[in-house]
């Protein structure tokens, strides 16, 4: 039952949206864990609903496995059970330490709703973070979303559980039918809907006119299982040129993640092709090496095909661009799944800004880093943009590419500040300081986009705060449901 909730919670991420879903399920959960009998019982409970909640969200884990399914077909299963088993411990944990913590069943569903807040949000950070299916996501591509300007995706994810909690705890024990939920339904009600309507006005309001920087974003659609072969590779190089120099202004072009097949360091003859086919400053990804180290990066060839300024990825993700402990275990022949040169990548020095002539100056993000908002904190210089470059291709058809796309936009409300969003396969997008998407050009599509960058609004409150408002707020719900618990104990 709990496990059969958890997955119906999970509706509500890209690309079902169903909110509402996610809200009735988690009204029950909440009820169900607020009664449970023993620590063990709760724990169990909690570990259910978490495993549902991440199979059905993560499911698309598989795909990664099933590039080369002669040969890692065989994994895809027992990544998915690991990664929904490890994301229920995320669930787990602090449902049982909510229900420990407080005292009778209102108090426990407090208690309980702020760890899981709490629990989303340091999912973000420990074992190099994982923020992916956040709860509050369930609210990217509503009104609600523009909310993120101020409390972050922890603050969305507070929103959901306690409109999910409020018709529990305001119950009516008298009333044998569900009417006793209606006193808290309907507050529910009136709070998100004030936040709608809120974040109906905000979209209202005018942006800044536009840059008039004329930006020109091509997607290959190189497929996966093809990328690297020498023969396809040729291909999706020569679609890169053709649509590069389709006719059309353009201020700067832009390639996706590791867009070919060879490593900078032996471009040479082929950077002035490049630009020559851009007509106009190119950036791309790229692999790189220095002396034994790989890096997954991101480059500026100049109109004339000269080398500027070069981004490396460092949010690497684990298992995937690199092995923990890599040096030792590639003495074994151990390497990362979807590195393509050495044993791995280095990581690079940290979030930066790129200052390009005619340019507002832009933050990079190479695919995953899109997904950590503390990257976007972690920079004295505020830019005019970001610029994410990815290879979806990894993650399938279905969930994967939408609930990365819903991240980035989600990214660009928290900030204000528009995102440019180039991917190998599919979803590319021009989205604006508001999260709303001015151009896309979908999955399993080869073309371009040209677009003018959007303008950008000043620094939100979350820029300058964070989470930290929306994290100490759940810290003091459970130290009032302990000193409830401790008060209760006394008389």
């Amino acid at each position: 039952m709990d496990a059969a909730l958890g997955a119906l919670a999970a509706t509500g991420q890209a690309p079902l949206s169903l909110w509402a879903a996610t809200l009735i399920a988690l009204a029950i959960l909440l009820w169900r864990f607020s009664r449970a009998a023993s620590l063990r019982g709760i724990f169990a409970s909690g570990l259910a609903a978490g495993v549902g909640w991440f199979a059905l969200s993560l499911s698309w884990i598989v795909e990664p496995f099933l590039v080369e399914p002669e040969i890692y077909g065989w994994m895809a299963p027992f990544a998915l059970i690991l990664m929904a088993l490890g994301g229920g411990l995320f669930w787990a944990m602090p449902v049982a330490c909510g229900w420990r913590i407080a005292a009778g069943w209102r108090w426990r569903i407090v208690a309980i709703a702020a760890a899981l807040v709490l629990s989303d949000w340091l999912r973000g950070w420990i074992f190099t973070g994982f923020p992916w299916a956040s709860i509050g996501h369930v609210w990217i591509g509503t009104p609600i979303a523009q909310a993120a300007a101020w409390i972050g995706a922890p603050g969305l994810s507070a929103l959901s559980l306690a409109a999910a909690a409020l018709p529990v705890i305001l119950w009516r024990p008298s009333e044998r039918t569900v009417y006793g939920f209606a006193p808290g339904a309907g507050l529910s009600v009136l709070i998100l809907g004030a936040i709608w309507a809120g974040g109906l006005s905000r979209l209202d309001r005018p942006l800044p006119p536009d840059t008039g920087v004329r930006l020109r974003l091509v997607q290959p659609n190189a497929e996966q299982r093809l990328k690297w072969d020498p023969q396809w590779a040729a291909e999706f190089y020569r679609r890169l040129l053709d649509l590069s120099s389709e006719p059309g202004a353009r201020d700067l072009v832009i390639w996706p993640e590791s867009a070919v097949n060879f490593l900078l360091d032996d471009a040479g003859p082929v950077l002035s092709q490049m630009s020559g086919a851009a007509g106009a400053p190119l950036i791309l990804g790229i692999q790189r090496r220095e002396e034994a180290r790989f890096f997954n990066s991101l480059a500026v060839l100049t109109a004339d095909g000269a080398v500027g300024p070069i981004y490396d990825k460092f949010h690497l993700v684990p298992f995937g661009e690199y092995i923990p402990w890599g040096d030792a275990l590639a003495r074994f022949g151990i390497r990362a799944f979807a590195a393509q040169e050495g044993f791995g990548y280095s990581s690079g020095p940290g979030p930066m800004v790129l200052d390009l002539p005619g340019l507002p100056p832009l933050q990079p993000l190479i695919c995953y880093e899109a997904i950590f908002p503390q990257h976007l904190r972690a920079i004295e210089t505020r830019p005019g943009w970001l610029l994410q470059i990815t290879n979806d291709a990894w993650f399938g058809q279905f969930s994967g590419p939408y609930q990365h796309l819903a991240q980035a936009r989600l990214r660009a409300v928290q900030s204000g500040l528009p995102l440019v969003r180039v991917a190998n396969t599919g979803v590319s997008a021009v989205i604006d300081a508001r999260g709303n998407v001015r151009a896309t050009l979908g999955l399993d599509q080869q073309g371009k986009i040209d677009a003018v960058l959007p303008a950008a609004l000043p620094a939100t409150f979350w820029m300058r705060w964070g989470d930290w408002p929306v994290v100490g707020l759940m810290a003091l719900l459970l130290a009032g449901a302990g000193i409830a618990r401790s008060r209760k104990r006394k008389t």
